[in-house]
């Protein structure tokens, strides 16, 4: 049985009806019409569904992408306590770790011996931190291995490594570059209102430092991604706000290669346990994921090509349900997931190129494996399986966050104490 799409369009709403007309004409969405999207009920949410589907079907085709990659979080000691952060331990708790550079770098070489083309460095904000760290970790792997992409820490961590040098975030920026940082993560965005983050946050990156790191990693050519955490005391106003200015950063730059919607994990996190904020949210519903990955690709059509679902968010199945709702890439292996892991989701810390081809091939679309700049390096379009080296590892030889914490070697010795 086929469905006649222009007759549900007449049991729509017409306010919705006619935003979605629009966005299938490749007319741009304003902030007040995603909100009217991410509200939708019924046949409007189904709608919506079914638009950001041809739009990212236009767009990027039926080619699901994947980047084989691993996370390094370096260290979970930190001097912020956000509310939101069940990784980080300030430096007088037993728990906090940190990984000396030649452990960082064996990390990334085994990596790349199992076939990773990327790793991604992003960790707490340690005291008494050398401002040089960052760059002599990136100059360290890139000794090693020097055609790895590093794709590394967050714009807070900009800041912060800048603070440190007492330098400009521009010329840190410059010299990170210089040492063979590639691109930088766009986390820390979580959502870019300051009262809010404020509230959820408090020191933490502001927005306005937040936009002059992004912008000036574009600038010098350093792309990023960006991201938005909700499902927490944000509004729906705050999620369309948040998108539309991601929009407006990508009209001025150009230098978005992603959107990724990233869900709160609210088990472990310490506003959630805590009953900080009244009103507080357990993460997005299932139907609230939809919608929010929908209405940032009709949003963010016309500027940023790939919209990103989180799998350690979201589960296997339910990302395989993203990808019908306006999402085109599968996201990394990561090999080691400490952040989401440690506020406790339930999914793992490693899913395999076999298994992200797997499930592509279920929902009837073509798994691809990208390089961090989305550009294709292998297609699978036949029913033939293919075997990574990383598919044939074991989850345990790269140990766990809860191991992690627990090997003496790594555990964080406070300079000021030394």
């Amino acid at each position: 049985m086929t469905v006649n799409v222009d007759s549900l369009f007449k049991n729509a709403d017409p306010v919705v009806s006619d935003i979605l007309n629009n966005a299938l004409s490749e007319k741009e969405i304003s902030t007040n019409d995603g909100l009217e999207l991410l509200n939708a009920k019924g046949i409007d949410f189904h709608l919506t569904g079914l638009v950001a589907n041809e739009l990212r079907k236009r767009r990027v085709g039926d080619a699901v992408t994947y980047v084989v990659n691993r996370n390094i979080n370096f260290t979970n000691v930190c001097i912020k306590q956000c509310g939101f952060c069940a990784f980080s331990r300030d430096f007088r708790e037993e728990e906090g770790y940190f990984l000396p550079t030649e452990e960082i770098v064996r990390r990334a070489k085994e990596a790349h011996h199992l076939g990773a083309t990327e790793v991604c460095i992003q960790a707490g904000l340690p005291p008494d931190m050398e401002g040089d760290l960052y760059e002599n970790i990136c100059r360290e792997i890139k000794k090693e291995i020097p055609d790895i992409h590093i794709h590394g820490f967050s714009p807070e961590e900009i800041l912060y490594g800048a603070t440190r040098s007492n330098i400009s975030i521009q010329e840190f920026l410059n010299r990170m570059k210089d040492a063979g940082v590639n691109t930088l993560p766009g986390t820390s965005a979580e959502i870019l209102d300051q009262e809010l983050r404020d509230k959820i946050s408090p020191g933490r990156i502001s927005v306005e430092d937040w936009e002059t790191v992004i912008k000036s990693a574009h600038k010098i050519g350093i792309n990023t991604t960006s991201t938005m955490m909700f499902g927490h005391v944000e509004t729906l106003e705050d999620r369309a706000k948040h998108i539309a200015k991601l929009r407006d950063i990508q009209k001025e730059t150009g230098g978005f290669t992603e959107f990724v919607p990233l869900n709160f994990i609210h088990t472990e996190a310490p506003m959630y346990k805590h009953e900080l904020h009244e009103g507080i949210k357990q993460g997005g519903s299932g139907n609230d994921v939809l919608l929010t990955h929908a209405v940032a690709r009709i949003m963010l059509n016309n500027s940023i090509n790939n919209i990103q679902m989180s799998w350690v968010k979201e589960g296997q199945k339910m990302s395989q349900l993203l990808l019908m709702w306006g999402a085109n890439d599968f996201g990394g292996t990561l090999i080691n997931e400490s952040i989401s892991t440690s506020a406790g989701s339930e999914y793992g810390q490693l899913l395999k190129p076999k298994e992200i081809r797997r499930r592509v091939k279920e929902i009837g679309r073509v798994p691809a494996e990208r390089n961090t700049h989305y550009n294709i390096l292998k297609r699978f379009n036949g029913k033939e399986e293919v075997e990574d080296k990383l598919d044939n590892v074991t989850d345990s030889q790269f140990g766990s966050y809860v191991e992690l914490i627990k090997i003496n070697k790594f555990n964080y010795k406070n300079p000021r104490k030394q």
